[in-house]
């Protein structure tokens, strides 16, 4: 039962994310369709996550809520305005507040193994895009600045927090699922404050939804590794 409840949700966001893929991620639409469609992507498998991890007592679902809190922001961002666009970065916000708490809490009961080779190098890049971003975005945010930088900051924990977590099962899944969050994020600010060109727009838009998506995938899958399997 539980299987076929999983493949059910899959199945049901991956329809709902092609379709915004092919027919909305690459233009700008607001009408409640494109709305329903985007937020029905990850929206069935956060509530699946969230209720099963609950029921079930394991304490993964507090990353659930961290995907729902994501799901959340997808219609906010959804909806035209710059109030929908600041609710939608504050609950983005708030989901890698929570994804950051939850991987330093886990990875201080495995216990912590340090940062050394490509581990020191990947919190070396994302310093730098982190500080860099004070140069090229933050000047361009106009009144949304200091939200803007606050999202950074938010996101960047996550981030900190994925390269820190120790060698598991699900280590990796749950490193390139936030890699690619940062990425999707990266794209997404690139796209609305920086390119003015209506291509390059429609292409980044085309390139950043399966990114976001798949990172969020792959925090779902590792997260569910990683809190089941003892350390390797």
């Amino acid at each position: 039962m539980f299987d076929l409840m999983f493949r059910v949700v899959a199945s049901l966001g991956l329809i709902a994310g092609l379709i915004y893929w092919l027919a909305y991620s690459w233009r700008d639409e607001d009408d409640w369709l494109c709305s329903v469609i985007k937020t029905t992507t990850l929206a069935p498998l956060a509530l699946f996550w969230l209720v099963t991890s609950y029921l079930g007592q394991d304490p993964v679902w507090i990353m659930a809520l961290g995907l729902g809190f994501g799901v959340l922001g997808d219609f906010c961002l959804s909806r035209p305005g710059p109030r929908a666009f600041l609710a939608g970065m504050a609950a983005f916000g708030i989901g890698h507040l929570i994804y950051a708490a939850a991987l330093i809490a886990r990875g201080a009961e495995l216990g912590f193994d340090g940062v050394a080779g490509l581990e020191f190098w990947a919190a070396v890049a994302l310093v730098a895009l982190v500080v860099s971003t004070e140069i090229w975005l933050a000047p361009r945010t106009g009144a949304l600045r200091w939200p803007v930088r606050a999202y950074v900051v938010l996101i960047a924990a996550m981030g900190v927090a994925a390269i820190l977590v120790p060698a598991n099962p699900g280590t990796a899944e749950l490193r390139l699922g936030a890699a690619l969050f940062i990425a999707s994020d990266l794209f997404l600010a690139v796209r609305m404050f920086v390119l003015q060109r209506e291509t390059p727009r429609r292409l980044l838009g085309a390139v950043l939804w399966p990114a976001y998506v798949l990172g969020q995938f792959l925090l779902f899958f590792g997260s569910v590794l990683f809190w089941t399997f003892p350390q390797a």
